[in-house]
């Protein structure tokens, strides 16, 4: 069994772990641990989404870690109506709003895709990634369940039960504004201000804008059934007989008219905010998270909880609510906006432990950002040192937990880089080359003459999401090209200690032709050229001559002022084309 992280001291992880052993244990002593999450594969299951499963993931690990039984369902929740027709996905167009009111499962995946349906579609790229990053977990489709008839005493329950949940609705609409009444998901402005980038990325968490079963003229009715002609979720139940469990229902989308019987009929599902409170009873949850939006008066969350305890006869789930995760350089994200970065993305230009840690250092309710743009290679940065104070007994004890955690789950460590070069090093390297991998590994071999890279493959993947961080993230604009050929104007145009400045910079590569050589070299001609040591510190002054020489060679390699890091550019472009460019 992996090391067990059992202080209560240590993160927030093992605090959450306590409580819900704990829980378990007064619930349903002997029996698996249970924890949840659901996502709904309305469109793109974007990055902050992705806190819905790794909350839970990271308590469900750490309590696997300490020798117990855990289930880690995530709720698919593709029998959810199909809301909206998302913008920027490739192979949708505006024909697919014909589909608006169908189950999930129902509405024809993207044009080219190889899945059946919408949500199979996009329920693909994050079980692969969920897979990449380590998650556990027992995945289980609401179309199925609903289907099979999995629910049927428990909707049956709850239609004779259909007024106490109407009670409960109603102790929370007399404080809202009328005209938002009947609406799910906890998302009222009039609640709680929050910011509607905000509420839109509460999509896919379960949240969604769902009738509450309310303002029906013939009664509060919390199931709603799909057409049997347009399979539309635009129906009205007009009667229900508990006895017999007779239900009449139209349909206001093509004036389809049926009666069925809830004991045998299977084409449909409760509404949202007592959906939820009943899977809570009928898998005995003990821990799920929810987003800020679940947490003001009236919300799913706070409703479900007493939907529960008076109808279900269950307990509420210790639930901490999560706060929102951003990207570097972009807004809130929504599932409903077109380009917003799935957990697929990231994983293409980052490290499964890495985007791990992302969401293990942080607290539930503190939000963060995940780094496309140049950040991410400060977050490598971080993340080394991380690594090194793991290594040498340095690190704090919260810190170690969090690193742990990114590295390695109770079944085992996660794939590694064998030879982890500097992100910010291996990017640079990637943008010269242009992914040539015979120049490649010359310049990585040469990095660290003491300890050398001999193949590529010791490298990778961090290399490899290197590289697509270049291609993909960083504008064309941006990219690094070194000169075919010398400057012969600005050279012929330096004064003395121009030219002084190149001698001594030339003179020196045969001796310093390393990574951490070259930092000395570049750092050290201005201090040479000053009447200084080497190794002498930097003044005001110092600095001014060393930005310029840096500018000079800047524009003598790649015609610009700024550049890669210089050591890393002149190992790239090689002694013998530095010394062409330098005019030697």
């Amino acid at each position: 069994m992996a090391e067990s992280q059992t202080s209560t001291e240590t993160d927030w992880v093992s605090r959450f772990a306590d409580d819900v052993i704990a829980e378990s244990e007064r619930r349903a002593p002997g029996k698996p641990v249970v924890v949840a999450s659901g996502l709904s594969p309305s469109g793109p299951i974007h990055l902050g989404n992705l806190r819905e499963v790794m909350t839970p993931h990271l308590v469900a690990d750490e309590i696997r870690r300490r020798g117990y039984t855990v289930r880690h369902l995530i709720s698919w929740d593709d029998y959810d109506r199909y809301r909206k027709v998302p913008n920027g996905v490739p192979g949708v167009d505006a024909s697919w709003a014909e589909h608006i009111g169908k189950p999930l499962t129902s509405v024809p995946a993207p044009a080219g895709s190889s899945y059946p349906n919408w949500a199979e579609h996009f329920k693909a790229a994050m079980t692969a990634a969920l897979d990449e990053l380590g998650v556990e977990y027992d995945g289980i489709s609401q179309t199925e369940q609903y289907t099979a008839g999995t629910y049927r005493e428990q909707i049956l329950h709850a239609m004779k039960h259909r007024a106490d949940i109407d009670a409960v609705l109603d102790r929370y609409r007399t404080k809202k504004d009328p005209a938002a009444q009947g609406k799910g998901g906890g998302k009222k402005p009039q609640q709680k201000k929050v910011d509607e980038a905000e509420l839109e990325a509460a999509e896919g968490s379960g949240a969604a804008d769902e009738d509450d079963g309310s303002g029906n003229s013939a009664g509060y009715f919390p199931y709603k059934p799909y057409c049997g002609n347009c399979e539309k979720d635009l129906t009205v139940v007009t009667s229900y007989d508990d006895d017999t469990t007779e239900l009449n229902y139209t349909c206001s989308a093509c004036g389809f008219a049926e009666t069925v019987r809830l004991n045998e009929f299977n084409r449909g599902k409760l509404v949202w905010k007592v959906d939820w409170p009943m899977r809570w009873a009928y898998e005995g949850v003990i821990f799920e998270p929810s987003g800020v939006d679940h947490s003001s008066p009236g919300s799913s969350f706070v409703v479900g909880g007493q939907i529960v305890r008076e109808v279900f006869d269950g307990v509420q789930p210790i639930g901490p609510m999560y706060a929102f995760v951003g990207i570097s350089g972009m807004a809130k994200m929504s599932s409903s906006k077109g380009g917003v970065p799935t957990p697929a993305d990231a994983l293409e230009i980052m490290e499964a432990p890495l985007l791990r840690w992302l969401y293990a250092r942080r607290k539930p309710n503190q939000s963060f950002k995940i780094a496309f743009d140049q950040e991410i290679q400060r977050l490598y940065d971080e993340w080394d040192s991380l690594g090194r104070k793991v290594a040498d007994g340095t690190v704090l004890p919260a810190d170690a937990a969090a690193h742990s955690r990114a590295v390695r789950t109770a079944a085992g460590e996660l794939p590694s880089t064998p030879h982890p070069l500097p992100y910010r090093t291996l990017a640079s390297v990637a943008d010269i080359t242009a992914g040539a991998e015979d120049q490649t590994l010359r310049i990585l071999s040469e990095l660290d003459p003491e300890n050398p890279l001999t193949s590529l493959d010791e490298a990778r993947p961090r290399l490899d999401r290197a590289e697509n961080w270049i291609t993909t993230q960083v504008p064309a604009e941006a990219r690094t090209i070194v000169r075919d050929e010398p400057d012969k104007e600005l050279l012929g145009s330096l004064d003395d200690q121009g030219r002084e400045s190149l001698r001594l910079l030339l003179e020196g590569l045969d001796t310093h032709w390393s990574l951490d050589g070259l930092t000395t070299l570049v750092y050290g001609v201005p201090k040479v050229l000053a009447g200084l040591e080497p190794d002498a510190k930097p003044t005001p002054e110092l600095k001014a001559a060393q930005r310029s020489f840096f500018a000079l060679l800047y524009r003598l390699l790649v015609s610009r002022d700024t550049g890669p890091r210089l050591p890393t550019l002149l190992l790239a472009v090689g002694a013998d084309r530095v010394r062409r460019l330098l005019g030697a």
